[in-house]
C-alpha cells in the first residue's frame, strides 16, 4: 500500500464585522475552484510550520498564527487518487488585514510561479470550496457548517487528541 502524503490546510479567520475565511482563486484557471492555502509538509518540518509557510507562500501573509490543530483527514486526491493525510488548522490574521489581494506564489511546490486572488468571504460560506475543503469549518464553529449532504465528514477521519 502507498504511504499517503502528509498535508496541511489552513482555516484562516478574519473577525470583521463579521467572522470571514481566507480563500483564493488560480488567476485564469476558473476550473481549479475556490480554495483554501493548503499542501505538502517537508521532510523535517512540523505542522505548525508547514501551515504557517503554506499560508505565506500561497498568499503573502505574515501575520497569521495558528489557533488550533482542528481535524485528520484521509482523503485520496480528487484527480490522481493517491493517498493523502491532510492535517486542517484554525489559524487567525488581524482584523485589518486588506479584503482581497493578487499574489504571486513563491516557494518550491507545484503553485511556484502561479497567481492567487485572494479574498475573505463571509462565514457561513454560500458555496463549497473546491474538494470539499469546507468540510471542517464546523468544528471550529458550529454555525459555519456548510450542511451539505457531500460536506459531511468522512468516516475515516480522526480528531486531533483523541483516541
Amino acid at each position: 500500500m502507498t504511504e499517503p502524503r502528509i498535508r496541511v490546510a489552513a482555516y484562516v479567520i478574519r473577525h470583521h464585522d463579521v467572522p470571514q475565511l481566507l480563500v483564493f482563486d488560480h488567476v485564469g484557471m476558473p476550473q481549479a475552484g475556490t480554495q483554501i492555502p493548503a499542501g505538502g509538509v517537508g521532510p523535517d518540518e512540523g505542522l505548525e510550520e508547514a501551515v504557517l509557510r503554506e499560508v505565506a507562500e500561497e498568499t503573502g501573509l505574515l501575520t497569521a498564527t495558528v489557533v488550533r490543530h482542528i481535524v485528520v483527514e484521509d482523503k485520496p486526491h480528487p484527480d490522481t487518487g493517491q493517498p493523502r493525510r491532510t492535517s486542517f488548522f484554525h489559524l487567525q490574521v488581524p482584523a485589518d488585514t486588506p479584503d482581497e489581494w493578487e499574489h504571486d506564489v513563491h516557494g518550491d511546490g507545484q503553485d511556484a510561479g502561479l497567481a492567487f486572488a485572494c479574498r475573505f468571504l463571509a462565514l457561513p460560506l454560500q458555496r463549497p470550496l473546491a474538494d470539499n475543503q469546507d468540510a471542517w469549518l464546523d468544528r471550529i464553529d458550529l454555525r459555519w457548517g456548510t450542511n451539505s449532504a457531500a460536506d459531511q465528514p468522512p468516516s475515516n477521519f480522526k480528531f486531533p487528541n483523541r483516541p
